[in-house]
Formats: structure tokens, sequence, C-alpha cells
């Protein structure tokens, strides 16, 4: 409920009327600023055992009856309906609504579901809750209740625009992620925070943006969230994270993405599979503070992998799924070509700091394994409060989020390298190679006579046997190829390219990490 008010005079009453009609990012800070102060106390569980146990194929069951959706009897092309409690999601997600000043909250009612062929004793619902909430909006045609929006488990949130599949999903915060663990029996020391409570905004019938505030816990950091989601053909959502330190962190991860790669032509399958890539991202991009525009290709390592990129006041940073021709995935099913980028722009400067990248080995697609986010040069002690303000791009338009005067990896194709020999057989020459397409108008533009090279470097785990740079016609770009022999399998090989032409830059860096065992020679 609303925190009270209190009028010290007669004068102050109206006031007093426009405070309590003014629910706002402030009241959530308030929340967070007295958790920040008490003990932390762990969500507990609720769950009788038929809920607990469940398969996730029985969970699926349990889905919401589309006449009970909230908002149903309301003109706002926005919808509500919920996640019931199972598995994991295990404590009760509150969630309110704000209408004209008064918040109430949407109590649970197992009326709203229908539970398929699940057998269990219906009482055992009566004292259960949400474990989370969808939006939904005709962003695909009229009348069509498409869902957006989707905040289910710890702090994670999905969002879509027009034409696009659930993919990688955003988080309001990580903490520790990918550290050693103080305790040995633990793989790591990663703490998730909780969305504990939710406030949304009831839109009006001309609203075309949904406001949603969050109140997030955790044993070392208390938050207040603002989210204003913009739908359209890219989504557009404008975050305001006020953050609360209980303790101290090792690492905070600001904006975290969370996505998956399994496989592509920088890191191919060593299975059978008709598919010529699996992955819901296949890059981190980033734009730093000076302007440069870098472009990490992702992998799927033997171990796990961390990445830092020194980035003083970020302008942008992603994942990305570049490359959206069907014929790339071949998958009718998962429809991975579909499946969003997402861009964080931040707004204001974000200082000193980083753009980490975590690369975790899995064994299949249904686990996430890649995890990106900022974090401060300084990380913060307890008792500090901290504000990071920030737009996400949710989009599949890709090049309208590059430079137009730079040119971008189109694609990254790793293979044992060649040579072509006097009777034309191309015969590998036990090095690894790396082929490397830029594409953009800035290379489309160039005259026939144009003299464009390559800027290459590799660290010492590698001697650069030759480096080559040709027109690629089929894609109006060129193409970069290197071929390189890797001193220590079992280490890592770093590799750097841009394309420039005498002294004028021309893309984007392609920097590139080959994983230990990772040399196609071997």
């Amino acid at each position: 409920m609303l925190p009270a008010f209190r009028c010290l005079a007669a004068a102050s009453l109206l006031l007093c009327a426009a405070q309590a009609q003014a629910f706002s990012l402030d009241d959530v800070v308030g929340r967070a600023r007295v958790l920040m102060s008490a003990p932390y106390a762990a969500p507990v569980s609720n769950l009788p055992p038929v809920f607990s146990q469940m398969q996730f194929a029985d969970y699926q069951k349990i889905q919401p009856l589309a006449q009970r959706f909230e908002w149903r009897d309301q003109p706002t092309p926005f919808k509500l309906n919920f996640y019931h409690q199972g598995m994991q999601f295990n404590a009760p997600v509150a969630i309110h609504e704000i209408v004209d000043g008064n918040v109430r909250e949407i109590g649970y009612d197992p009326q709203r579901f229908d539970f398929g062929n699940l057998a269990f004793d219906k009482n055992q619902t009566s004292k259960l809750g949400y474990a989370g909430f969808r939006v939904l909006y005709p962003i695909n045609r009229e009348g069509k209740e498409d869902e957006i929006m989707s905040f289910l488990g710890a702090s994670y949130f999905r969002v879509i625009g027009k034409g696009q599949t659930y993919g990688l999903s955003g988080r309001g915060l990580a903490i520790d992620t990918a550290l050693p663990s103080v305790d040995k029996s633990q793989p790591t020391a990663e703490e998730f925070p909780n969305f504990r409570e939710f406030w949304i905004q009831r839109p009006s019938a001309p609203d075309q943006q949904l406001v949603i505030y969050a109140l997030m816990d955790s044993p070392r950091v208390t938050g207040a969230y603002q989210f204003t989601l913009r739908p359209g053909a890219d989504a557009v959502l404008d975050v305001k994270a006020r953050l609360f330190m209980r303790g101290t962190v090792s690492t905070l991860g600001v904006a975290p993405l969370t996505s998956m790669f399994l496989f592509g032509p920088n890191q191919q399958s060593d299975k059978r599979n008709y598919r010529p890539a699996i992955h819901d991202s296949n890059g981190l991009a980033i734009h730093t503070g000076a302007g440069e525009r870098l472009w990490r290709p992702l992998n799927d390592p033997r171990n796990l992998t961390v990445s830092s990129f020194m980035v003083d006041s970020p302008k942008g940073f992603g994942l990305l799924q570049r490359g959206r021709e069907f014929s790339r995935f071949e998958d009718i099913k998962d429809r991975y070509d579909l499946r969003p980028s997402a861009w964080i722009e931040p707004q204001g400067d974000w200082g000193r700091g980083k753009v980490q990248l975590v690369e975790i080995p899995t064994a299949d697609e249904t686990n996430d394994n890649i995890v990106a986010f900022w974090t401060p040069e300084v990380q913060p002690q307890a008792g500090e409060a901290l504000q990071y303000d920030y737009r996400m791009h949710w989009t599949m338009d890709e090049p309208a989020l590059m430079d137009k005067n730079l040119a971008w990896v189109r694609q990254t194709f790793h293979t044992t390298g060649e040579l072509l020999q006097s009777n034309l057989i191309r015969q590998p020459d036990g090095t690894t190679a790396f082929h490397i397409d830029f594409e953009g108008p800035v290379l489309a533009g160039l005259p026939p006579d144009a003299v464009v090279n390559a800027q290459v470097s590799v660290n010492a785990n590698a001697d650069l046997v030759s480096s080559a740079v040709e027109r690629n016609p089929a894609i109006n770009g060129w193409r970069v190829t290197l071929r390189m022999r890797v001193k220590d399998p079992a280490q890592a090989v770093e590799l750097r390219a841009a394309l420039a032409s005498g002294n004028k830059t021309l893309s984007e860096t392609w920097s590139y990490q080959l994983p230990p065992g990772g040399s196609a020679a071997q």
C-alpha cells in the first residue's frame, strides 16, 4: 500500500491530496532504503509438494485464462496475465495496480488459471500467489493480444517487438557473476537479487506506454526500479535503477543481459546437425565513450571465460543477433532468426568502468550461457546509494544501431588454414584461419580503385602467418583473411582486426578470443 502522508495543517490538505495521487519511483526508493537498513530476509517457499516437485512439462500445463486477463474490461490495449507458482518459483511475488493514485494488490485467484489435467487437492492453492506476470499488447495486428514482456524468476525479464520471438533476457542486477565461491562446495558465489514486489500503472485508452515499478532485494543490495515500456516495431524500455548497498560486492553488474550461444560459423559444432547455427545472440557490441566501436563474436568455451573491455562513460553495449536470413539457422520450430538483439544506451555519464563478458560452457541450447554487463571501476561499499538510468532497445534492425560512417562485421568464419597449390588444389598448411566479412554503406560507396588494408594484431600466443584483404562482391563489402599458428593450444589467443584506407578507419574493430582448445588446426 501507499506510505501514509501526514497533513500537519488544514492548508496542507490540497498538497497531501496531490501527493496521494502521485505514486512514483520515490515511493519505491523509500521502501528500498528501509530494506537496506534491515537484516536480509530470504523469500520463504509456501508451495505444497505437488507444486514444488513439479516437472517443467507439468508446470507448462498451468495456463492463464484469457477471459480473466487483468484489464479485460478496461478501455486500454494493454492486458496483464500472471504466472502461477511452481517448481523453483516457490515464493509469491506481490503485484499491485495503480489507478488514480490509489494502490490495490491484485490478489491471487486460482480461477484465473486452467490447470489442464493436473490432479491435486484444490485446497492446496488457497495460500499460493503469483510468481510473475506478462504484458500483452496488439503489436502484430489489431485485436490480437500478443505477449510483449514477461517478468519471471529473480530479476529476469524479457521483451519483444513486432514480429519477434523471445530470446535473450534482461536482468535488474548481476552480483559477483562468475567469481569463485568461498564455499568450495558451491560452483560460484553469484548472488541473484529478486524482484519482490511490483506496482503497475493502469494505462488509459490512448496511452502508448506502460509504467512498472519494482522493489528488488538481495543479501547485499536493495533497489527501486522504474520500467517504462513502449511497444513498437522495436520495443523500447526505459529503466531507472536506484541501488542501495547492504554489503560489499566484488563485481556489481549493471544493466545485465543473459543469452545463449551454442555454435555458429566462428565455432562449429562437433556433432552432426542440420542447423548451421544455434544461438540467441552471436556477438557483444560496444560503443565506447571515446567513440570506438567493437564487435566480439561469442563462444561456447570448454571452460568458463571472463573477458573485460575497459569502457569509460560507455555510449552503448549489447548482445546482438547479427545476420537474420533463415538460411543461417534453418530452424522452423525455434526461429532463432526472429530473436531480438538488446542494446543498452546509458543515460548520463556512468564514469570509469568496463563491460564484462562471461561465457559458460553448455552442452545444449536449453541453458543460457552468456552474460554481459557494465561494472564500475571502483566497486561500491556498504551504505552507498547508486543511480543508473538507461534505455534498452529490443530490435531486429541491428544496422540501425551502427554508425553509418563505419562498416560492421557481418560474419566470422573459423576454419583450418590452407594454401592454393600450383595444381589449384587447396592444401591444409597446419595454420588456423579466420575469414571476417565487413559490410555497410561506407564500403559499398568506395570507388573501384579504392585501396583498403587490414589493421591486425595478435597476442603473444600466436604468430600471424598472413593477412589479406579482398572485395566480397556478394555482400558489396570486403573480406579479411587471417592465418596464424597457435603456440600453446591450452592458452587463449586474442585477435583484433579493422579495415582502413590510408589514415581513415573504415570499420568497427573485430575483437576475438580463440579459447583454449579452439584451434581448428589441431
